[in-house]
């Protein structure tokens, strides 16, 4: 879909505070607006959509501890190898 704005303009924002237990999510990336919607269609109760912007960006609510962070560090160089090592392996047996 071509909407006339820029990648740095097709932004995810996540608005929370301490006090509401929903969560807004307004994105323009496609990976997670399919999420989104999958999820609101499957668990109405806790996600809903809220809005549509007509350039390409959806809005939805979220209750609070639906949605989740993670944070990941960045692999040593050992695990690095062990990773690739394994790799290997896998995909000769394949």
């Amino acid at each position: 879909m071509r909407t006339g704005l820029t990648k740095k303009q097709k932004t995810t924002v996540i608005y929370f505070d301490e006090h509401s237990r929903i969560i807004e999510v307004q994105t323009h990336n496609t990976d997670l607006k399919k999420r989104l919607t999958a999820f609101a269609a499957k668990h109405p109760q806790c996600c809903r959509q809220t809005d549509d912007d007509e350039q390409g960006g959806l809005t939805f609510e979220i209750e609070k501890g639906r949605l989740s962070f993670r944070l990941t560090a960045p692999y040593s160089e050992e695990r690095r190898r062990a990773a690739s090592a394994w790799a290997k392996i896998t995909c000769i047996k394949e």
